[in-house]
């Protein structure tokens, strides 16, 4: 019997990859056999770290995680889970508000794709503060945020 590797997409802007991102990271190991970060390319956004520092920095963050690959894409993240034969998107939720988000877009993608699930973990309580938001906004009036950083 042959059995389908279960692969995993964990998009995001990754900008910059928090412990809350990679607390998440690693407590969705245990259900895909691989997880691909992947950073997106928003060229209507400023981001805080350009792209090739975010792919450095998360490459170092899971240098650990042997079935973990990162890679950028600029396509709708259900055209990448197809390359990539991913059956799967992760995304993971803080509140109620990263909630209603998460699950508009995943019925969305159900529409697009709908053999792609989307399969959402929430944060643990001592990472659902953490935010790429909060460390970029506290960074940018001077703060130490390394305490934040993956």
């Amino acid at each position: 019997m042959t059995t389908v590797e279960k692969i995993a997409v964990f998009p995001g802007s990754f900008d910059p990859m928090t412990t809350g991102h990679l607390d998440m990271l690693r407590r969705a190991m245990p259900l895909f056999d691989k997880i691909v970060v992947a950073v997106g390319i928003n060229t209507g956004k400023r981001c805080f770290q350009p792209l090739d520092d975010r792919i450095g920095n998360i490459r170092r963050a899971v240098a650990d995680l042997q079935r973990v690959d990162v890679c950028s894409y600029d396509c709708l993240t259900t055209d990448l889970c197809r390359k990539l034969g991913a059956r799967f998107i992760l995304r993971g939720v803080r509140d109620n508000a990263d909630f209603e988000y998460e699950r508009k877009i995943a019925d969305i993608n159900r529409l697009v794709a709908p053999d792609i699930e989307t399969v959402i973990l929430l944060a643990t309580p001592e990472q659902a503060t953490v935010s790429s938001t909060m460390v970029r906004e506290l960074s940018s009036f001077g703060h130490d945020v390394s305490q934040w950083l993956a």
